[in-house]
């Protein structure tokens, strides 16, 4: 895997989305940053930080943050569609909506296609490339669960972010590593976030 897109959408749990993006910027693999204007108001509420409105400013913030190689990092507005996960002619090798809304889900189920987001993922659908989404939602409705057996039914991981305990977790970073962990597992990425069950036995 070279390439892989990362949805930040309006869901709780931008810490997840986050820590994932460092995870694939770490693995050397070239990201497409997709975020939603709602993951923006997220990302300040939870986290306390300010994600740049435009895209190229974003870009160079994270890519600076975290050290990504020259053109490792692109950023794309919500209706860039010159984009190329607009296209199935340069689909990314794998897709990731982490945190993935319940709208956003719905969208995707039902081939909205209204915004990049949802675009790329249904890119990602047809071009059967892999499609990860991440719900961070409790409880579930009856229309949330049947939109997840459909996308289920397509194909796509449904990958919820319910940590476990196992590895007695001593901080919220340790919970966070979990989901990222099976998300890497996930795309076939290797990574040290935490010991694997029986190993330590």
């Amino acid at each position: 895997m070279n390439s892989v897109t990362l949805a930040l959408s309006g869901a709780s749990g931008m810490a997840y989305g986050l820590r994932l993006l460092e995870c694939l910027i770490a693995a050397d693999l070239d990201v497409n940053l997709l975020v939603s204007q709602a993951a923006h108001l997220v990302a300040k509420q939870e986290l306390g930080v300010a994600l740049p409105a435009r895209a190229s400013e974003l870009e160079r913030q994270l890519a600076d943050g975290l050290n990504a190689r020259d053109g490792q990092l692109r950023v794309y507005g919500r209706d860039d569609w010159n984009a190329p996960v607009a296209s199935g002619s340069n689909p990314a090798d794998a897709m990731v909506v982490c945190p993935c809304s319940m709208g956003t889900l719905a969208a995707i189920a039902h081939g909205m296609s209204d915004n990049l987001i949802e675009r790329a993922a249904d890119v990602t659908l047809k071009e059967q490339k892999k499609l990860i989404l991440v719900p961070r939602e409790t409880p579930f409705s009856t229309l949330h669960l049947e939109n997840m057996l459909t996308l289920s039914r397509m194909n796509a991981v449904i990958l919820p972010a319910n940590p476990g305990f196992y590895h007695h977790p001593a901080s919220v970073e340790a919970l966070v590593d979990f989901i990222v962990a099976r998300i890497l597992d996930q795309l076939g990425i290797q990574h040290a976030l935490m010991a694997r069950w029986g190993e330590d036995h």
